[in-house]
């Protein structure tokens, strides 16, 4: 039948109705473009969130599941665990909270997206995002160890050695510093200098504590340790090299890689008597009298 308009070649759409088509078989087609929609969106999803582990995002929380929250993190949904959840932090539905992507994997009902509040590379991020000159690589964050909730410990360095990478990131008033620390529900962070020389390093990651002398052991059994690190220090200034708790010495070993051992000039100018005293006895001196 000749169709006024329509030339040859051209595409004509016209609605049909199959015989048999009843409302079971509509229900039936409904289904299944329902699902097809969702595996492309799952697919869409995955795709999208794919190579975001090591990333941060703000999330919206929804709600608890088992002791696990569930955060939105744009289009999908993702599970803070007990264990990378911050001890004291109280998560409420709608709270707006910063997170580090742990892990992604696709599952058949779609990513499943592991977040943390506990770990460093949170921290790390925080400073990115709050400090112009890391971002710009001016500003290098070398180090960073922390006990969730409690305490950080940061390591940092300029490659322009016109800029100060401390001040840098405590920022005018510490403004900087202060909002990172904000995030993390007020949890003290520590902001070192970075030095190549371990030493110096070593003095610095103690900080506030004064440190008299550093001495070095290196560790050529390759263990996780770069060696041990005797440091003298004033009496008055043993508690605070050490911490509440052993966490400052705890902290500053992780961000430098060396172990740790805190000893008073005291105690250290006994120990070498002690030792000399023992080398004296072996060589066959007779023993001092007073």
């Amino acid at each position: 039948m000749d169709s006024p308009g329509i030339n040859l070649g051209d595409t004509v759409e016209k609605e049909v109705t199959p015989s048999g088509f009843g409302r079971i078989a509509a229900q039936t087609a409904k289904q299944v473009l329902l699902q097809k929609l969702r595996e492309a969106e799952r697919v869409q999803v995955v795709s999208e969130y794919a190579d975001k582990s090591g990333q941060m995002f703000r999330g919206i929380v929804q709600r608890m599941e088992r002791g696990n929250i569930i955060v939105a993190i744009g289009k999908a949904e993702a599970i803070l665990p007990r264990r990378e959840q911050v001890p004291g932090e109280n998560y409420r539905f709608g709270d707006s909270i910063y997170v580090y992507v742990v892990e992604v994997r696709p599952n058949l009902r779609g990513p499943s997206i592991t977040i943390s509040r506990t770990h460093p590379g949170l921290v790390r991020q925080l400073f990115v995002l709050e400090v112009p000159e890391i971002a710009d690589g001016i500003v290098e964050l070398k180090a960073v160890t922390r006990e969730a909730g409690q305490r950080t410990k940061i390591a940092v360095a300029a490659n322009n050695p016109d800029v100060d990478p401390v001040g840098a990131c405590v920022g005018p008033r510490g403004m900087r510093v202060g909002k990172v620390v904000d995030e993390l529900g007020n949890e003290k962070v520590d902001i070192v200098r970075w030095n190549a020389d371990p030493i110096a390093f070593i003095t610095n990651a103690l900080s506030p504590a004064q440190i008299s002398k550093v001495m070095l052991a290196e560790d050529s059994s390759g263990g996780d340790n770069a060696g041990t690190a005797t440091v003298i220090v004033a009496e008055d200034q043993q508690s605070l090299a050490i911490g509440k708790q052993g966490q400052n010495v705890r902290l500053a070993a992780k961000l430098t890689g060396w172990k740790i051992d805190i000893r008073t000039e005291k105690q250290y100018a006994e120990e070498q008597a002690k030792k000399m005293f023992a080398v004296d006895n072996m060589n066959g001196a007779p023993p001092l009298r007073s």
